[in-house]
């Protein structure tokens, strides 16, 4: 058979690259020979995929639940790949900067619509009885959230409100600030104040790896690479207006669909039942507690005053604006 000439140029260009390898073309093209091809669910491991879900009762709303809490996993796997890239990018411009926000918006647009889904499509008496079987594990010990927070902004923003005066005038370092990250004053016991296992848990396998990556991102974080762009490109009405719906998504949007599911799931009178970490919901979810903003120097006034507001009064008020 007579090799047409494309075909000889991909040889000669296969030659080229692995002989700059020190890499033998044959020895390639033999196991090409005797390779099996690729099927869609060896690529993807659709058999391992489903076989992660393993309920700890026989309740089945419970496999509902964990499938939910592993496709958003996945969902902050994408955002952290997409800030990798930022962070790791040569010569930086705008249009790349402003690709990869637009995608990590894309995703917690999902998120944010998808919870919906899960809120509806479990039957509250069932939650409410597998529920028992989680404990201490809860949704605030997602390290891959903490790690979107970290690579977006600046180390100072999400140190609790009430003491980020304080150390926006000292030259504190990045462990100091750590001990008084927002979340940790979520994560207490409702009656005594003291650590909930659950931040117990969570702080002897993550905050080291956090401490480092916040270290690692001082300079590189989504907010640091920005301000280092041009003044045109920080100018740019489409570029500031992504970077506030990131700021809206990952501080408002996101909790305030926790606080929702939580208000159906948990709100009952005369008192609320506790999360299953034991973690202070009611004070933790709410964006105009924390009053935790990525970007505050984008927003106005207005818009930090009533920072969640709006999204409470529609979604879980019912409140018609």
């Amino acid at each position: 058979m007579e090799l047409k000439p494309e075909m000889i140029q991909k040889l000669e260009e296969l030659e080229k690259k692995y002989s700059a390898m020190g890499q033998d073309l044959m020895s390639y093209l033999d196991g090409l020979l005797y390779a099996d091809y690729l099927t869609y669910w060896d690529y993807i491991h659709v058999d391992t995929l489903l076989s992660l879900q393993n309920p700890k009762t026989s309740i089945p709303d419970e496999e509902i639940f964990i499938m939910y809490h592993q496709i958003t996993e996945l969902y902050f796997k994408l955002c952290l790949h997409e800030m990798k890239q930022l962070s790791e990018k040569e010569n930086l411009d705008a249009a790349f900067f402003l690709a990869r926000i637009k995608r990590i918006n894309a995703y917690f647009d999902n998120l944010v619509r998808s919870f919906d889904i899960m809120v509806d499509g479990m039957e509250q008496e069932q939650f409410l009885k597998f529920r028992m079987s989680l404990l201490p594990a809860s949704g605030f010990q997602s390290a891959q959230y903490r790690m979107i927070e970290i690579y977006a902004t600046d180390f100072i923003r999400l140190v609790d409100k009430n003491f980020r005066d304080h150390y926006e005038n000292t030259e504190s370092g990045i462990e100091e600030m750590f001990t008084h990250i927002y979340w940790k004053a979520g994560a207490t016991e409702l009656a005594s104040g003291k650590k909930t296992l659950t931040l117990k848990q969570f702080e002897d396998k993550y905050s080291d790896q956090l401490i480092q990556l916040a270290k690692a991102k001082k300079s590189k974080n989504l907010w640091q690479l920005f301000l280092g762009l041009p003044e045109k490109d920080r100018s740019n009405p489409e570029l500031r207006n992504h970077l506030k719906f990131l700021d809206l998504n990952v501080n408002v949007n996101w909790p305030l669909s926790h606080y929702k599911s939580a208000v159906r799931y948990l709100q009952r009178d005369p008192e609320d039942i506790k999360a299953t970490g034991g973690t202070n919901w009611q004070k933790y979810l709410p964006p105009r507690f924390q009053k935790r903003v990525f970007y505050p120097s984008l927003f106005t006034e207005v818009e930090l005053t009533d920072w969640g507001k709006t999204w409470v009064d529609r979604e879980v008020l019912g409140i018609k604006g």
